[in-house]
This record gives structure tokens, C-alpha cells and sequence, in this order.
């Protein structure tokens, strides 16, 4: 029998000072059991730094042909297509291919790694963004994860202020290839 996703409620109240957006975002996360709280994490952290209105979770883990989270347009095509963690460069190109804009938040124990074996074949694509963020600051909220989520995060200058609770955590966005 298949061990059932953990269901989350989250939050966001959300400000992008650069871009002007001001949103409440409230939805509801599914952990998939093979998922980890830092990539769960992350995808949250993803729906943030990469907010356009229409951006939402797709079936995540269980789909392995959808994103972490996208914009269809109303002919079905991707419009943004949002990838978390370390993929394959093959994967990203041919997203590159099928949607007008890709983004990934590059994270993960193995980032240097997959910096120096992906990177490179990735560097060319026009319609790619790639971003990470520092790993103990999604290890940090990772632990502190409870199953009612309320954050606060502002974005701005490229740096990530999120508070939850009587807590500030602040990290940078690290542009690694495209831009924001």
C-alpha cells in the first residue's frame, strides 16, 4: 500500500518591492512521501521568487512530464514552466523548447556538482533562468516546518527577507545563468 502525500496549508503574504506585486497567496502543498521538507521547501521559496499571477503547483513528483509549478496559457502550452532541485540539463532544454519562459531554483546537497557538469550545456538558452539560494536557509526553514505555514516574504534587491513567527531569516538570490 502507498504511504498517502502530507498535506500543508500555506500562507504567503507576499511583496516584490522591485516589481510592485503585493499578493496574499494561500494554498495547500502536498509532500510527496519520497519528498523532503527542504525540497518542499523549496518549492515554496520557488513560488515566491518566481510569482507571476496563474503560477501554481502541478502534481509535482507523481508526474514526471510536469514542473514543480507553471502558467498554462489557454491553448494548454506552458507559458512559465518552474523546475526545483538539481535535474537533468536534458530536462531543462527540452522544457526550453516547449514553453515561452523555464526558471529553476537550483538546490540540493549536490549543487556544486551539478553547477559544473549542467551548467555548461545549459549557459546558451534565451528563455532560461536559473537561481539558488543559500541550502541552510531552506535547511533552516526545512526544520522549523509546520503543517500551517505562515510566512511573510518580501523580496527585493535580490535578497529573500521571510519571517515566520518572531523569526527573520534573510538570504540572497544567486543568478546563475538568465535574468530575473
Amino acid at each position: 500500500m502507498a504511504l498517502p502525500s502530507t498535506i500543508y496549508r500555506a500562507i504567503l503574504q507576499f511583496s516584490d518591492i522591485d516589481q510592485g506585486i503585493y499578493e496574499t497567496i494561500q494554498t495547500t502543498v502536498a509532500q510527496h512521501p519520497s519528498e523532503t521538507e527542504e525540497r518542499l521547501v523549496a518549492r515554496l521559496l520557488a513560488l515566491a521568487i518566481f510569482y507571476k499571477p496563474g503560477l501554481s503547483f502541478t502534481k509535482g513528483l507523481s508526474a514526471t512530464d510536469e514542473p514543480d509549478l507553471w502558467i498554462l496559457g489557454p491553448d494548454g502550452r506552458a507559458i512559465l514552466w518552474v523546475e526545483v532541485g538539481l535535474p537533468e540539463s536534458v530536462r531543462i532544454i527540452k522544457a526550453s523548447r516547449h514553453a515561452e519562459r523555464v526558471a529553476l531554483l537550483a538546490s540540493g546537497k549536490t549543487l556544486t556538482n551539478w553547477d559544473q557538469q549542467h551548467l555548461p550545456k545549459l549557459m546558451n538558452i534565451k528563455n532560461l533562468t536559473i537561481v539558488s539560494v543559500d541550502q541552510m536557509f531552506i535547511n533552516t526553514l526545512a526544520a522549523n516546518l509546520e503543517r500551517t505555514i505562515n510566512w511573510s516574504i518580501t523580496l527585493t534587491e535580490g535578497t529573500i527577507y521571510l519571517t515566520t513567527g518572531d523569526m527573520t531569516y534573510t538570504t540572497a538570490i544567486q543568478i546563475k545563468a538568465g535574468i530575473m
